[in-house]
């Protein structure tokens, strides 16, 4: 049976479990446009963060 020569440290042993530890992003709907954007970020559609206007968005 094989056996390790030499102790894994612990920060090698969490490197392993690290994937747990993943979650979603944090995906809440923007008051003007009701588009899906991060939190606490400027909306990519509409271009407004807390009612204002901080981007101006191009329309294609």
């Amino acid at each position: 049976m094989a056996v390790p020569k030499r102790k894994h440290s612990k920060s090698r042993r969490d490197k392993r479990r690290t994937h747990f530890k993943l979650n979603t992003p944090n995906v809440i709907e923007c008051p003007h446009c009701h588009e899906l954007k991060l939190a606490h970020r400027v909306c990519p559609n509409c271009g407004k963060y807390k009612g204002e206007e901080i981007v101006e968005v191009k329309e294609i």
